[in-house]
């Protein structure tokens, strides 16, 4: 008995299952995933970035070609410990947080760097951007007798007015899909009632009208 009482317990978690109308899942996992990503949104710190921006520019001996070929090297050493060392005397902050906290892009088909800093302080943000745009010029700068290419600002960073971060309404949203693509998924993959569940369901009995309808035939 103790054998047919734990077969019953095993199959009837997935038979309850298997009998949720379909459409509860997805409903329950965009719930689920909106409540989630809502409050992701709310409890995260904001963060703001600020971009500053420097252009080399070719001197007498050199093309625009050649500008364009040092300026994707200055965006990769812009990074580097001995631009961020100059760098966290002006940010005020340590080379270790310019480095996990500043980014740098460049384009293909202009000579341009721009130099980005995300923090949780707007001004601070402004100030580190600023801090390795110009500790990248004056590096460039020292060189710029054997480059043949000068670096200068082009446009600096100013204090975000509005953090970079997604607002809760957007990451409930995003939450919310998630869940529903999730809740689906695992519509696709939910346990079925199996044939030998079916053949094991008892019969259905008539009811008093039925069964006195039929005697009344007979």
């Amino acid at each position: 008995m103790t054998d047919n009482h734990s077969r019953h317990h095993r199959t009837s978690r997935p038979s309850r299952l298997g009998a949720l109308p379909p459409w509860s899942l997805v409903t329950a996992g965009v719930l689920a995933g909106g409540l989630l990503g809502g409050g992701y949104g709310v409890l995260k710190t904001p963060e703001y970035t600020a971009t500053s921006y420097v252009v080399a520019v070719p001197t007498d001996r050199s093309d625009t070609a050649t500008a364009l070929g040092f300026a994707q090297a200055y965006g990769r050493i812009a990074t580097q410990v001995a631009v961020l060392g100059d760098a966290q005397v002006w940010a005020g902050v340590p080379a270790a947080t310019l480095r996990s906290s500043v980014r740098t892009a460049t384009s293909p088909d202009a000579p341009m760097v721009s130099v980005s800093a995300t923090s949780t302080r707007p001004s601070r943000a402004a100030d580190m951007a600023n801090a390795v745009a110009r500790a990248l010029t004056l590096h460039a700068n020292a060189a710029k007798a054997d480059t043949h290419v000068e670096l200068v600002q082009f446009s600096r960073a100013v204090k975000p007015a509005e953090p970079a971060t997604a607002p809760p309404v957007v990451t409930g949203l995003v939450g919310a899909s998630a869940g529903g693509l999730l809740g689906a998924l695992a519509l696709l993959v939910r346990p079925r009632r199996r044939p030998e569940e079916e053949a094991a369901r008892p019969a259905s009995v008539p009811g008093p009208a039925v069964a006195a309808d039929v005697h009344g035939q007979l």
